[in-house]
């Protein structure tokens, strides 16, 4: 039996930044179309509008919600779901309420259409946290809004680049409460998370290493107040013990460096900065945000709306790109 290409629903995100930008310039891949029926939630007329922004030839066709499933997607022609809240005079590059808005009304939208099952994976362009709240949307990011908006309890942030994957036990909080939030069930549960979307994805029996919270993973108590006793051993060793093929925790400076080399599929790291870093050294460009846990497939850029480049035409897509990709990958598959 065939299978039938996934339909990926791509959300505009703040129509003030990259956005728009990225989207057309990936939509301009004849490939994507080769691989899947790509649908944009957000505003037809700011799609237009940066269309003269990118030298794009594209044609932007405004649709209905009942028209997703029959449309013949053919490259060409970008289909967009407009939701028609932003104005046509948009400050370019500007934090704007509106546009923060708009930005969690298209994600919502498009959550309502996965949890439908009229689409089969959600990919983000990148919304403002700063307008996100001015709009009235108080979540710290894409990812805690797609668990609110879904129910999802246990879920987390991983990030994909080439030769490293990263998880996070804690994301989008200060370094302050990142450490008081960590515990050995948490950590656990992002190690069951690794291990369970690694499988999932082809690889039989994923390597995991768990980062340490202090400098050389406490040393044995030179450092720290014995936080890796308290909080990631008990953790490791549970995870061990249902056989999950895990170490740690380990030294973070040294842990990126062999996992690129081989050593890991994926490393659990403990708060944001620790293992967002290494990822967009290695990948600023092509880096992939999955989030994982969820009931739905999200994936999304890694980076910002850029606000200082937007409207100038000279933005990266190879993230958006790859962020397509990767929820095709992900996506449940049509008969």
């Amino acid at each position: 039996m065939n299978q039938i290409k996934p339909i990926v629903g791509i959300t505009m995100g703040d129509g003030a930044g990259v956005g728009p930008e990225i989207i057309l310039k990936s939509l301009g891949d004849p490939e994507i179309y080769d691989l899947c029926r790509p649908v944009v939630i957000g505003d037809s007329k700011i799609l237009n509008r940066a269309k003269a922004f990118v030298h794009s030839d594209l044609k932007v066709e405004t649709i209905q919600e009942e028209q997703i499933a029959d449309l013949p997607y053919s490259f060409g022609t970008v289909y967009c779901l407009d939701l028609n809240l932003l104005s046509e005079d948009l400050p370019i590059g500007q934090v704007s309420a509106e546009a923060g808005h708009a930005a969690f009304e298209y994600l919502a939208k498009a959550i309502d259409l996965a949890n439908k099952k009229a689409i089969d994976a959600i990919c983000t362009a990148p919304l403002n946290k700063e307008a996100l709240h001015k709009g009235g949307h108080k979540y710290p990011g894409h990812t805690e809004i797609l668990a609110d908006l879904t129910g999802t309890d246990e879920f987390s942030m991983m990030l994909s680049a080439p030769k490293l994957k990263v998880i996070h036990v804690t994301t989008h909080v200060g370094i302050i409460d990142a450490v008081k939030m960590i515990n050995p069930d948490r950590v656990y549960r992002v190690i069951r998370l690794a291990h369970d979307t690694l499988v999932k994805s082809g690889i039989e029996n994923p390597k995991i290493a768990v980062c340490g919270i202090n400098p050389h993973a406490g040393e044995n108590g030179l450092f720290g107040y014995g936080e890796e006793e308290e909080k990631v051993v008990p953790a490791v060793n549970k995870a061990q013990g249902e056989g999950i093929n895990v170490v740690g925790p380990l030294p973070a400076d040294t842990l990126f460096f062999r996992t690129v080399r081989g050593d890991f599929d994926i490393v659990v790291a403990m708060y944001h900065d620790q293992g967002h870093g290494p990822v967009k050294v290695l990948g600023l460009d092509a880096g992939v945000n999955i989030t994982v846990g969820l009931p739905i497939i999200r994936t999304s850029v890694d980076h910002g709306t850029a606000f200082d480049i937007a409207g100038k035409g000279i933005v990266e897509e190879k993230s958006m790109t790859e962020a397509i990709r990767q929820a095709v990958e992900l996506a449940p598959k049509r008969k």
